[in-house]
């Protein structure tokens, strides 16, 4: 059968596009020329597939997820026979769910947070007792199959890990290849995050106002994923102020809302896209962190199915946040069932 030719008014691939055409040809959804008159015509706005990098898939519906238009999402602390379960993101799509990358257990000091939570699943958190412990406790995340570990750093629930085995998690993570990923809660924890080397901050920094050498050196170093919406009063205003400050500073943002916290929205969430304008990042900046990292790449080589929004992307802050809670997923068997 010849390959089949996809029209869409307009696209993000890493910018807009404008009108752009894709071609369905071997079960894969591609960028590509689109003659005068197009097989297919997508009504919408087509976007790699939207990611949230901050949830608790043991905690939600993770169908429930791919409904609301979310591609692949990153699961940042569960069960490793959990984990074992979800679709991978190098393999085919599983019908109906997100691809999942995840960290594994939650890795914490001895009775350190989340082990005494009620909502942390059993068998979610690995006591990490030692700097000679440390590698053991990651190589078990990554024979796994884990794309990151979870380093627990909340002074406020309880004990953390001193500097000596910090300092340990972090090297054996990047002695596998594994991205550090670092909850930090309480005063002095985001410092000691940076110093050690961590990678990524699991949520933007609310428990205490960051000073400005600390943030600049963040956004050298670090990722921050956003997670502003599950705050209100004076601990949003001090997340998005650190936020502000560190996206002004050149650092890479990724929108993340820890989905299993509460009752949250199960696709792209108005209140974190508002709280995400608040912060000082615009409209193309929000779909950025959206779909940054492998995702635009992805399309450029085919993939089988996109997220689309219907209609054209509007401006203002709260157009776009109503405008992306329409998202969906569709996928080649989708439009392969549109008649020429």
């Amino acid at each position: 059968m010849p390959a089949r030719t996809i029209a869409a008014a307009e696209s993000w691939q890493g910018r807009w596009t404008g009108p752009v055409g894709f071609t369905l040809d071997d079960g894969l959804i591609r960028p590509g020329p689109v003659g005068s008159v197009a097989d297919v015509t997508v009504e919408g706005t087509v976007f790699p597939g939207f990611r949230d990098a901050h949830v608790h898939l043991e905690l939600v519906d993770a169908g429930a997820l791919y409904t609301g238009g979310l591609d692949e999402v990153h699961d940042l602390g569960a069960g490793l026979d959990a984990a074992a379960a979800w679709p991978n993101p190098s393999g085919p799509a599983v019908a109906g769910l997100p691809r999942v990358r995840f960290a594994g257990q939650f890795l914490t000091a001895p009775h350190g947070y989340p082990s005494d939570r009620a909502w942390a699943p059993r068998g979610s958190v690995r006591e990490v007792t030692s700097a000679g412990d440390a590698a053991d406790a990651v190589r078990e995340q990554a024979d796994a199959g884990a794309a990151f570990v979870k380093l627990a750093l909340n002074s406020v629930a309880g004990p953390v890990f001193d500097d000596v085995v910090l300092a340990a998690v972090v090297a054996a993570a990047h002695a596998v290849g594994l991205t550090a990923v670092a909850h930090v809660e309480g005063v002095g924890q985001c410092a000691r995050a940076v110093a050690a080397g961590v990678d990524v901050i699991a949520h933007t920094p609310w428990a205490e106002m960051l000073d400005d050498a600390l943030v600049e050196a963040a956004a050298r170093s670090t990722v921050w994923i956003s997670t502003l919406a599950i705050h209100s009063g004076p601990e949003l205003a001090v997340a998005v102020d650190n936020l502000r400050r560190f996206h002004a500073a050149g650092g890479r943002v990724r929108y993340g809302t820890d989905l299993g916290n509460g009752d949250l929205p199960r696709g792209p969430n108005p209140s974190e896209v508002r709280a995400l304008f608040a912060a000082g990042l615009g409209r193309d900046d929000i779909v950025s962190a959206m779909t940054e990292g492998d995702a635009v790449g992805r399309l450029a080589a085919g993939v089988d199915r996109v997220t689309v929004v219907p209609g054209a992307p509007p401006r203002s802050s709260d157009d776009v946040a109503d405008w992306l809670t329409r998202a969906r997923i569709v996928t080649v068997t989708d439009l392969e069932g549109v008649s020429r």
